[in-house]
């Protein structure tokens, strides 16, 4: 899946605010990469990518999937969330349903909306995470110090951890460590909806 890796990063380069979640995403994996010195064959072979997709992403093409951000993310050695973030101050922010872009899994059956202004660094996160039935979403090992806390607001679900596997209701929460492989599968007919609140150490 999911959600943050993270160690200390630089913030990434202002953002135009007339951009979308593609052109916010090209311009920091762009940014991240510059500012470390790799060329696009270096940080397509560390994501396990390859070049002509890492051009077409920081030319802004296409939405990125879950996936594909994770392991840039990784690659780079920065938050998931710096790849999504535009820089801004503090202050109130609304975020609506409606303004919202999900990212989504290759087949889309896990989607991942995060529910924190995509602003600057932070060490918690807070996302809703959406499961069609059926749907399995297994997710890397996080930084070190990596926790995260899901809340079943609908729903059957398994969870697997680092240490075991447990099934999950409407109204259960689960915190674990998420710096070990850890998976989300939905083992009811209906579409699962949870909340994560994840933390970690920058």
């Amino acid at each position: 899946m999911t959600l943050g890796t993270s160690t200390t990063a630089p913030r990434p380069d202002p953002l135009p605010s007339d951009g979308g979640m593609a052109s916010v995403v090209a311009a920091n994996v762009r940014s991240f990469r510059l500012r470390q010195g790799l060329s696009l064959d270096l940080l397509a072979s560390l994501a396990g990518s390859d070049r002509a997709t890492l051009e077409a992403l920081e030319a802004g093409g296409g939405q990125p999937t879950i996936e594909a951000l994770w392991k840039i993310a990784k690659a780079l050695d920065v938050p998931f969330s710096s790849l999504l973030s535009s820089a801004g101050s503090g202050g109130t922010t609304v975020i609506r349903r409606a303004e919202s872009t999900p990212l989504a899994s290759d087949g889309g059956g896990f989607t991942s909306r995060a529910l924190f202004p995509l602003k600057g660094e932070r060490q918690v996160e807070f996302y809703e995470l959406r499961l069609a039935p059926g749907a399995h979403e297994a997710a890397d090992a996080h930084a070190a110090g990596t926790t995260e806390n899901l809340l079943v607001a609908r729903g059957h679900v398994e969870v697997v951890t680092g240490d075991g596997e447990y099934r999950l209701e409407h109204g259960d929460a689960i915190l674990f460590d998420a710096d070990a492989s850890h998976a989300y599968r939905n083992v009811g007919e209906e579409e699962a909806v949870l909340y994560l609140v994840m933390t970690y150490i920058l």
